[in-house]
């Protein structure tokens, strides 16, 4: 009688349920000898899936599965029972398993996979058996990261710690996902500590210094208009550059408002701006026409931003970025809630937005030592 390979399932904790092979009539054991029912493929489901994650990784572990059982039914066929051998399982190659993970990603997201994955690479020599994958091993390519030298450009400077921290949440994403396939047995992406975004000091400008600023002529008055249009609105230099007159839009409810695709994080914004802000745009052209046409960020343009600044008597190290911080900074200092700024400036987390509410903060220190008596 030729032996059949069907797939079941068998609940276990956390709601899970174990997926496995049963061989019929059974089949003998390449190291033991004996007959032998079943194959844990060390592959799980989800009970009740409550997300879309937790159900296309159902979708996908199935797929899976059912590939390896044809797989299995094919080599019991040709009498290849070298599958139930443990110590093959344990030299499967994670090194191997996050390259294919970095094969499935496409556009701009595939070269931050590729850089995480090219430093996981060089950390493990090439090979990396999931025998020998733990927390220690883990905890070690964290250290690797933080002390790592840049792939590209100057190569003797070491990365960022934003950067290091970008790649090993993609390792740890890795590691999740072999977890969830039921490579491993343990989730170590929450087994170990990740690293943290670093403080960045984050330059802007006071009232005072932005009414210099419209008080200063501009040898570029296109670039004076758009960084004052920011500071006025918190938008980015990439979406004002890309603002189309069809985005700009009045409503005698609304008054004027903006909407728009942010062009960093693709999502849909709609955004009241003031009447000054719009003074700033000129005359209405097409629907299609660029509303600051010829606005191209180069380094001659940044040549001229900070000669308009120091006209203006201002010192401090300001980019064009620093005006969307100003705008930030503007409206916590005059009392809007820090939720209302958070959606005013498109940040997906309100966690983006509490490094202003920390600059207002000391703010309020420096004025509150400003009043001193001879006691």
């Amino acid at each position: 009688m030729a032996t059949k390979v069907k797939l079941r399932q068998r609940a276990i904790s956390g709601n899970r349920q174990s997926l496995y092979l049963d061989f019929y009539p059974p089949i003998p054991h390449p190291e033991t000898g004996e007959p032998t029912r079943r194959e844990f493929l060390g592959l799980y489901l989800f009970d009740k899936p409550k997300n879309p994650f937790d159900k296309q990784s159902n979708k996908e572990t199935l797929q899976l599965a059912e590939n390896i059982r044809a797989k299995r039914q094919i080599e019991i066929q040709a009498g290849n029972y070298g599958f139930l051998n443990t110590k093959l399982k344990a030299e499967t190659d994670f090194v191997q398993y996050f390259k294919q993970i970095v094969e499935t990603k496409t556009g701009g997201n595939k070269n931050g996979w590729q850089t995480a994955f090219n430093y996981f690479e060089m950390f493990t020599g090439g090979k990396l058996t999931l025998s020998n994958l733990n927390e220690n091993l883990c905890n070690d390519f964290r250290e690797y990261l933080l002390t790592a030298k840049r792939q590209r450009g100057i190569q003797s400077e070491q990365i960022t710690q934003s950067s290091a921290r970008a790649y090993y949440n993609k390792f740890k994403a890795a590691l999740k996902q072999a977890y969830k396939k039921g490579l491993i047995e343990k989730d170590l992406s929450t087994r170990i500590d990740g690293i943290s975004e670093p403080e960045v000091q984050r330059e802007y400008l006071t009232l005072e210094q932005l009414q210099a600023l419209v008080n200063t002529p501009c040898s570029i008055p296109l670039l004076k208009n758009a960084a004052i249009f920011s500071a006025l609105t918190g938008l980015r230099f990439s979406d004002i550059s890309k603002l189309v007159w069809s985005e700009v839009q009045y409503s005698e409810l609304e008054g004027y408002f903006l909407q728009f695709r942010q062009k960093k994080t693709k999502g849909v914004e709609v955004l009241p701006i003031s009447e000054q802000a719009f003074k700033l745009l000129g005359e209405r052209k097409e629907p299609t026409e660029q509303v600051f046409k010829g606005l191209i960020y180069s380094a001659y343009l940044n040549v001229h931003l900070k000669q308009w600044i120091l006209r203006a008597g201002i010192t401090k190290d300001i980019t064009f970025h620093c005006f969307r911080h100003t705008f930030a900074t503007l409206q916590l200092s005059h009392g809007t809630d820090i939720y209302t700024v958070s959606k005013m400036l498109g940040h997906r987390e309100l966690k983006t937005t509490q490094i202003y509410a920390k600059i207002v903060d000391e703010s309020k220190r420096k004025a509150a030592d400003k009043i001193k008596l001879d006691m």
